[in-house]
């Protein structure tokens, strides 16, 4: 019993002055001034690190505009390497991918692999599209897993790390040789 009452104390007493700090600090930031608003506002002093990075949109290979005009210099490289079919274009392989670089590097780990892209796209996207997918081992459901996993879900045998790490090698590739 005294054991329980002096744990209560205790804890009585650490709860009491955590609360007394706390609302010295509370008091110690001091009101809301005329500045405030507007120092609120400032992105200069922001604590998201999104915003410390300066972005300019003409630069990226991702930017509304720039990114299909990318995939139309890119079509015929792709296709000449025999990455990409005869009849298809980058613009409608890369729809579902979010980065022109992921589905790059999709495209390159399919053809070394000699996996079918549509399956590694559905794998890695999580995106089914029109396209059949029916004799692939896609995951459940419609989470995308990356390009690593994606691989070494429809190729076990494969170095899924090592063929990820080329493919995207060869995604960077593919567009510094176009200027993107």
């Amino acid at each position: 019993m005294k054991k329980k009452l002096f744990v209560g104390a205790i804890l009585l007493f650490g709860v009491s002055i955590t609360l007394t700090v706390g609302a010295e600090r509370v008091v110690a930031q001091g009101p809301a001034g005329a500045g405030a608003s507007a120092a609120a506002q400032d992105n200069s002093h922001s604590l998201n690190p999104i915003k410390w990075v300066k972005r300019d949109p003409k630069d990226s290979t991702d930017a509304p505009g720039t990114r299909s005009d990318v995939e139309k210099k890119l079509t015929p490289s792709l296709q000449a390497q025999g990455v990409l079919a005869a009849n298809a274009t980058a613009t409608d392989a890369c729809a579902p991918f979010t980065e022109l670089a992921e589905c790059l590097a999709a495209l390159h780990a399919s053809h070394n692999l000699g996996v079918d892209f549509n399956c590694l796209r559905a794998d890695a996207t999580g995106v089914h599209t029109s396209a059949d997918i029916s004799g692939c081992k896609v995951a459940d459901g419609e989470k995308a897993q990356g390009l690593n996993k994606a691989i070494h879900q429809l190729k076990p045998d494969a170095n899924a790390r090592h063929a990820t790490k080329d493919a995207e090698q060869q995604a960077k590739d593919d567009l510094k040789g176009i200027g993107g």
